[in-house]
């Protein structure tokens, strides 16, 4: 299978801030996990891939297209599902009527839109709030229902942007569940600072600090850079410390 995304030499900015430059990065199938400390770039990239914003340099291949190009953009947004950190909503709409929206908006045809509506509820455990107000959900709920709308369409490419923020214990579980799930049909990048979930979803690994790739490979593999003295309360978390602190990864 190819690469759900493929950039290479990617630069982009904030005003005259570089948030990277000359990053390359790979996304194949299965579940991507993207860890980084908060200011490391994880949001920026996720906006780059799914085009909220152009980078300023480089080459950006999603799911086989060319999304610089002339129309490359349009050609994939239907085939793509994105979950930003802030899900926006208008409060007044039910859960159906705010997932119905976004299945409408990527072109799920009218007469597949009421099950595949359901799936996602149902994915998601929210059926039984279908009927719910936006505006009253709590921050776990408003969660789900913005992956709900991410997985409506049946992307081929699920991009999730902390998608455990909010999530109680028992709701960190279900959501692994559900990106295993989704993992058998799509691929799918989640951007994440809780190193403990990456072990029970991820195929890959890439963790980021301040714009550069300092390691991508496996849990196994980020366990197994594991060094002495390194706080941590598993392998995994000091193989992720060391990797932040190894030669070549910007300090």
């Amino acid at each position: 299978m190819e690469e759900a995304a493929l950039g290479r030499g990617l630069a982009q900015r904030y005003g005259k801030r570089n948030v990277f430059r000359d990053l390359d990065i790979v996304v194949p199938p299965g579940v991507t996990v993207l860890l980084g400390p908060n200011g490391a770039g994880k949001t920026t990239l996720l906006h780059t891939i799914v085009g909220l914003k152009r980078p300023v340099a480089g080459s950006l291949h999603v799911l086989g297209c060319d999304v610089l190009r002339r129309g490359g953009l349009r050609a994939v947004a239907a085939r793509v599902g994105f979950l930003p950190q802030v899900v926006s909503h208008y409060p007044g709409y039910t859960v159906r009527e705010f997932v119905t929206y976004a299945a409408w908006l990527k072109g799920v045809p009218g007469r597949t839109i009421g099950a595949k509506v359901d799936r996602a509820l149902g994915l998601m455990s929210l059926s039984g709030r279908a009927g719910s107000r936006m505006g009253s959900l709590s921050g776990g709920l408003l969660r789900r229902a913005g992956i709900a709308q991410a997985i409506v369409h049946e992307p081929a490419l699920l991009i999730l942007d902390e998608p455990a923020a909010g999530l109680d214990p028992a709701q960190r579980i279900e959501l692994r569940r559900v990106l295993r799930t989704i993992a058998g049909e799509s691929s799918v990048l989640v951007s994440t600072h809780v190193v403990d979930d990456v072990r029970h979803v991820a195929d890959t690994i890439v963790v980021l600090r301040e714009g550069a790739v300092a390691f991508t490979g496996t849990v196994a593999g980020l366990e197994g850079l594991a060094g002495p003295g390194v706080d941590g309360d598993s392998d995994l978390e000091r193989g992720y410390l060391t990797a932040l602190r190894r030669p070549g990864v910007p300090s």
